[in-house]
This record gives structure tokens, sequence and C-alpha cells, in this order.
């Protein structure tokens, strides 16, 4: 772990914080490091040499309102945390005050992130388990009923999926830079052909392999991060994304981390969603529009982050490909909703 202070962070306040507020906690100087992955929230490693822990805080520069919100995952994870879908505990919460942006510390959840294609090889032979296990974790999740652990305000179910279009729009209104005609109009497709939608829950936001912690030996699922974007809302937004990121992104060389659906022998995106049936009993007739949404609302994302990329606002490698990627998950999203429309009802 370098010395050198990674951005973002003031390691003498932070750790003088860290000291007053959670005493005992140090038992030695205060090391930082910016972690691989959070291309949007950034997250460090903290250690005095003997433990360790995860700081979270919102990315430098250019923070669209609504996202990047540090109370809100402080709040989920303290939710979370005495129930069956596994979460790090959280530890503090602070505003901006100490490193000039709020941000919260929690424990480091031992295991691995699964970014590398060279890890997914390894995995191989455990593949089924990995993608059962993601799956089922993800199922536990959204029949927690949400008053049940205090997040019953979370968010507001009603007209969620429109919201939804209404915010991810805003959010490209905010970061535009280049004229995409074509990713216009897959958001305006999909408002125009809405579905009935699902019965509400917890929806993470961004539910997909790289955003949980695995155990090594068996693939179990010992921790589900990056909560930023979590509400109350329609559960198959996350069964989507977490198909898109699982295959349906295959081929695009995409920098945020390997895709599961470009490693041979791996379950299909389609696996994963019959074995989310079988476990919820939900009806996934209406699905083909969820897919369309994901792809747009990661579209949106990259678009953000091309955005901030250009203006030297990013921290980490590989922002600067995101924006080359959008056209491709706008052409899959398009098909995706044009599949669902010509559907018989």
């Amino acid at each position: 772990m370098s010395d050198t202070a990674p951005p973002g962070i003031s390691v003498p306040l932070l750790e003088e914080f860290l000291r007053t507020e959670v005493p005992g906690l140090l038992s030695g100087p205060l090391r930082v490091e910016l972690l691989a992955g959070g291309r949007s929230n950034l997250t460090y490693l903290l250690t005095d040499g003997t433990g360790r822990w995860v700081l979270r805080r919102p990315p430098l520069g250019h923070v669209l309102a609504t996202a990047h919100d540090m109370t809100r995952e402080y709040r989920v994870l303290r939710a979370l945390h005495p129930t069956d879908v596994p979460v790090p505990k959280p530890l503090v919460i602070a505003g901006a005050e100490i490193i000039g942006a709020p941000f919260y510390v929690m424990e480091f959840a031992s295991g691995v992130v699964l970014r590398e294609r060279a890890q997914l090889d390894a995995f191989g032979a455990a593949s089924e388990q990995l993608a059962a296990g993601l799956v089922a974790t993800l199922g536990r999740l959204h029949q927690l009923a949400p008053e049940s652990v205090g997040l019953g305000d979370l968010g507001r179910p009603a007209g969620y999926l429109a919201r939804q279009l209404r915010r991810w729009a805003a959010q490209l209104a905010a970061s535009h830079s280049r004229d995409l005609p074509d990713l216009t109009s897959l958001g305006e497709r999909l408002g125009r052909i809405l579905p009935a939608g699902q019965a509400p829950g917890i929806v993470h936001g961004d539910y997909r392999l790289d955003n949980v912690v695995v155990d090594p030996a068996d693939g179990r699922v010992v921790g589900v991060l990056d909560w930023e974007m979590a509400t109350i809302g329609d559960p198959l937004t996350d069964l989507a994304s977490m198909v898109v990121w699982w295959d349906g992104i295959r081929g695009l060389d995409s920098p945020v981390a390997a895709v599961p659906g470009d490693v041979p022998g791996y379950p299909t995106g389609g696996t994963l969603v019959r074995t989310y049936a079988e476990e919820t009993g939900r009806d996934l007739s209406e699905f083909d529009w969820y897919l369309g949404f994901a792809y747009y609302k990661i579209a949106a994302i990259f678009e953000g982050i091309h955005y901030r990329a250009q203006q030297g606002l990013t921290v980490g490698d590989g922002f600067d490909r995101l924006g080359a990627m959008v056209p491709a998950l706008v052409e899959r999203g398009h098909a995706a909703i044009t599949e669902f429309a010509t559907a018989p009802r």
C-alpha cells in the first residue's frame, strides 16, 4: 500500500476523525488506498496494519443530483445487516466537513470480487454454483418486506418505472457532451410501452457480479456492495441489470469488469432468469421491456462517466473507453424492446 495519499482523502483528518468517533478502532497509523472498481462513488481500503475497513465517498466533481447519496447507502446497510441478505457492517458516517465530501466507513467483507477474466476462468468449474448464489441472494432481497427492516419510506413505488425514465433522461441532459439521438429515442420508446409492473420491493439499483464479494472456495455471496441507488421499486429492474452485466454486454470489451458471458462454460443470462422465476414465483412475461430499460440506464451512466472523463474528473483506469460502448448498448436496448412490443399479450 502506497504512503502517498490518494485523491479525495485527507489521511490525517480522517485518522483523527476515526480515533475520535470510533474509539479503539485503530491500533496503528492509518493508511489509505484507492481500490479498483467503483466507476461512480469512490471506494478506499483503510488499514492500520492489523484491521481492514472500507470508506465510500462521492466522485470528484460533477456530482449529479440524487446520485451518490452516502446517507442512503449507510441507512440501507444498517437495515440489511441483521437480515439474510449479506452486507458489510456499517461503522460510522460523516458529512463533508472532514475530507471535503460526505463519506461512511464499513467493515471489510473478506472474500473476492470477480472483476478480472483470469478470476472468472479460475471459477469455471463452479460457475453454475456462482450464478445460483448470485440469483438466490437477489431473490432474498426482493422477498424482504421493506417495512419489516425499517425501509418502508426509502422510495415511492407508485409510478416507479415512469419516474426512472424521467430521472435518467434528466441525468443525460445534465451530462450532455454530444448528440445521441438513438439513446434519446430509446428512452422515448420505453415510455410509450410501459409494462404493468411488479409488486414493489427493495431494489439494489446496480446488482451485478462485480458488486458482490464471494467466498473463493465455493462462490457463496458473502457481501453485497454499492447500495447508492437503492430504493423501493420494481424488482425486475434489478434482475434485468444483473442479466445485462452477466452476458448482455458480451463482446464489447467492457473496462468495468470481465463479462461472464464471454467465458466458455458459464451459464447464460437466460438460465439466471429462469432460476429467479423458479425461486421467486414472479411473472416474467414482460421481461424484455426491463432488459431494454437496463441497457438505457447503463448507457446513461456510461455517458455521465464519459462526460466526467472529458473534464479530467475521474479516478482510475478505463473511463475513456466507456463512451465508446454507448452506441452498442443503445442498439441492444432497442432490439430488446422490439421483442417486447411485438410479443403477443
